[in-house]
């Protein structure tokens, strides 16, 4: 495994293209200034000893130097030793609808982008936890294999949009299947599928997958996202709305009902998502109401350090750039290599 332990040096690299238009500038101006003293190829005569390609050399090692070493001190490293060690923690499933529905703007942006708020910080909170992602509307699948990778978990949340699934509906009883085979095969650890949804167009079977989760010693939490009264449905990238074969604007609702008859069904609780941070702190409180166990987790424990390569190489940059004049070497007069 290789990292950075020090990686906010990197964005020391932000300068590069920085450098770059400074020296290409730089040129620019020489040869507008060589125009106004004279013919430039009457300048090239009179001048036999200065080399054009030389200046270019040696601009890029000092480049590549400098480049070399903002790795060299945001110190590279090759992880050469996994070892299983052990944590106290839970697992916790994110089953996230990702439904058309969920674009609906009765919660600020939408819903969806609420509700993935609310994950990434709930992933802020966890310490030895473990978490995977589930995504659902009319089907169901593993976006995020169950991790220990908090910062993987964060990207791939970021990229869940609703175009991730064609086949359009609210299977939840499927999503709780998919997250039940999702957990390890650990034994005793505290485990529970965080179902965040609308509810709207339920396609059944629900109840009966939270009732076997609760047999394999699941707890299901249920955030209902959105508002009972409703809320149109944005077609991206224009001013209308989703319509139905008639040509009416369709308006979706939170089917509460259906969404407290799955926590109560699941042994956990539900909780109403709105634009404050109660939902938060409630699921946060429930979350941390679970047993917490031991959980093995497989990590790098020794690294070693890549700097003396690195130095090595940043060294050698800077010689050759010693090495290596601005004008052309007499002796070298007849060799056409840095011409």
């Amino acid at each position: 495994m290789f990292r950075f332990n020090d990686p906010t040096y990197l964005y020391l690299l932000l300068i590069v293209p920085f450098i770059v238009i400074l020296y290409i500038y730089s040129n620019y101006r020489r040869k507008k200034n060589i125009k106004t003293f004279g013919d430039p190829d009457l300048v090239k005569i009179l001048m036999p000893d200065v080399s054009a390609f030389r200046p270019f050399v040696k601009f890029l090692l000092l480049l590549s130097a400098f480049i070399a070493t903002v790795f060299l001190i945001a110190r590279p490293q090759f992880g050469t030793k996994q070892e299983t060690i052990t944590r106290r923690g839970i697992e916790v499933i994110i089953a996230l609808d990702i439904s058309n529905s969920m674009m609906a703007q009765d919660v600020t942006p939408n819903r969806l982008a609420r509700a993935k708020q609310l994950v990434s910080r709930l992933v802020d909170e966890f310490e030895n936890d473990k978490v995977g992602l589930v995504i659902f509307a009319g089907d169901a699948f593993v976006q995020l294999p169950i991790t220990s990778d908090y910062i993987s978990a964060k990207m791939f949340l970021e990229t869940i949009n609703p175009s991730l699934i064609a086949t359009q509906g609210t299977a939840i009883g499927k999503a709780i299947d998919v997250s039940m085979r999702s957990f390890t095969p650990q034994e005793n650890v505290g485990r529970a599928i965080v179902l965040i949804t609308d509810g709207e167009n339920h396609e059944g079977g629900a109840l009966e997958a939270a009732k076997r989760a609760v047999e394999a010693g699941v707890q299901i939490f249920v955030l209902g996202i959105g508002s009972p009264e409703g809320s149109p449905i944005p077609i991206a990238g224009t001013n209308d709305y989703m319509r139905d074969r008639d040509g009416n604007v369709v308006v979706t609702q939170l089917n509460e009902q259906m969404c407290q008859e799955i926590a109560m069904a699941g042994n956990g609780a539900y909780i109403r998502v709105d634009n404050s941070n109660s939902a938060q702190r409630a699921l946060s409180n429930e979350v941390n109401r679970l047993a917490k166990a031991d959980i093995e987790t497989k990590v790098f424990t020794d690294f070693n350090e890549q700097f003396p390569a690195i130095a090595w190489i940043t060294l050698v940059l800077l010689i050759l750039d010693v090495l290596i004049m601005n004008r052309k070497n007499p002796i070298f007069k007849n060799i056409k290599l840095f011409h």
